[in-house]
């Protein structure tokens, strides 16, 4: 849940898993896979490699109409060997199944590049390897961050003209941004025709504040040497926390050069209502550094632009205007595709579909 993530101290190690056969990698399995993987599968293999590890309850909210589905799915994956998974040990409760990409799923995505594996950059220890990070609960809280908002897009019918348009992972903004800043992501979401682009820094409550402060110059720096300001969104855990760090940023963004090319909001987790079905970070919790623009309160974040008078909307894709996005072809969060009809039942099938050779 994005109002509770899980502590990188209450990981304490990995579970072991019963063995199960899988099929191996072979060219003989991937002629198999040639007609076994549905576009919504190579979605999913594309968006492993992309953000490196989701849980089972994110793959779920971004891509199926119920965890049982998707559970059933990626089960079928991963005897494919098309994903890895794994599964942390948490001292209270069971923790979600975990999913990386496997040898067999990025030979597909190379396949569909038109690379070698090597070219894709992808490495199987180095894949697995995000099971024993330091840095596992961030990732896995960040890609939080994001599920809630898409799960509130397909969820919500107020929000039926939402969505989440790009997710940058922290691994493609360092490819880009990294000489100068590194942030946790990059996103775009629209509602209600309102669009807005964003840096995030997702703080889990272990980073020094001043170190936080510290990334605003880093920002700065990027927004003057590409001529695009982007705001910045800071996540904290509580809104306590959240007092604290405005006063520690406040501080650090009067004494840039030009404060107005970081436009900074922040919001805290323990501000969203647990109650509600679908929370989320498009919900009225963010409050803007500098309140201008007659924004004086906390506001949704779609509604985040209109504390920055000054800067232009984001350019629509293919347009003529440039964005930060525009430095590569992004991937895209464009819906997955939509689950394969429903089997008809047994009494309308003919003799050879109930009974395929």
């Amino acid at each position: 849940m994005i109002t509770n993530p899980t502590r990188q101290r209450s990981l304490r190690g990995h579970k072991p898993a019963r063995p199960t056969p899988r099929a191996a990698n072979t060219a003989d399995h991937q002629a198999v896979l040639a007609w076994r993987l549905t576009p919504r599968d190579r979605w999913i293999i594309r968006m492993l490699h992309e953000h490196r590890v989701l849980t089972a309850h994110q793959i779920t909210a971004l891509a199926f109409p119920s965890f049982r589905s998707g559970r059933q799915r990626m089960r079928e994956l991963y005897l494919w060997g098309v994903v890895d998974r794994f599964q942390p040990f948490v001292t209270v409760g069971t923790a979600p199944m975990h999913y990386v990409l496997a040898p067999g799923g990025a030979a597909v995505l190379a396949a569909e590049d038109g690379l070698d594996v090597k070219e894709l950059g992808y490495r199987h220890e180095r894949a697995f390897g995000v099971a024993h990070s330091l840095r596992l609960a961030h990732t896995v809280g960040v890609a939080e961050w994001f599920a809630a908002l898409v799960d509130r897009a397909h969820h919500d019918p107020a929000s039926a003209r939402s969505r989440v348009v790009a997710w940058w992972s922290e691994y493609r903004c360092a490819k880009y941004f990294g000489d100068l800043t590194r942030p946790d992501a990059y996103g775009r979401w629209t509602s209600d025709d309102h669009e807005v682009e964003f840096f995030l820094e997702y703080d889990f409550g272990t980073e020094v504040l001043g170190k936080l402060a510290g990334k605003l110059a880093g920002y700065a720096a990027l927004a003057a040497a590409t001529g695009i300001t982007t705001p910045l969104l800071v996540w904290l855990p509580t809104a306590k926390r959240e007092t604290t760090a405005r006063r520690v940023l406040h501080r650090a963004w009067r004494e840039l050069d030009d404060p107005s090319l970081v436009p900074l909001a922040t919001a805290a987790a323990d501000l969203l209502n647990p109650d509600v079905a679908h929370p989320s970070p498009a919900d009225e919790v963010w409050l803007p550094l500098h309140r201008a623009g007659g924004i004086g309160a906390r506001c949704e974040l779609h509604r985040l632009l209109d504390a920055w008078p000054h800067l232009p909307p984001p350019t629509d894709p293919g347009g003529d205007g440039e964005s930060v996005r525009d430095l590569d072809t992004p991937l895209l969060m464009a819906p997955a595709p939509p689950p394969m009809p429903p089997t008809p039942p047994p009494s309308t099938q003919t003799k050879r579909e109930v009974n395929p050779r």
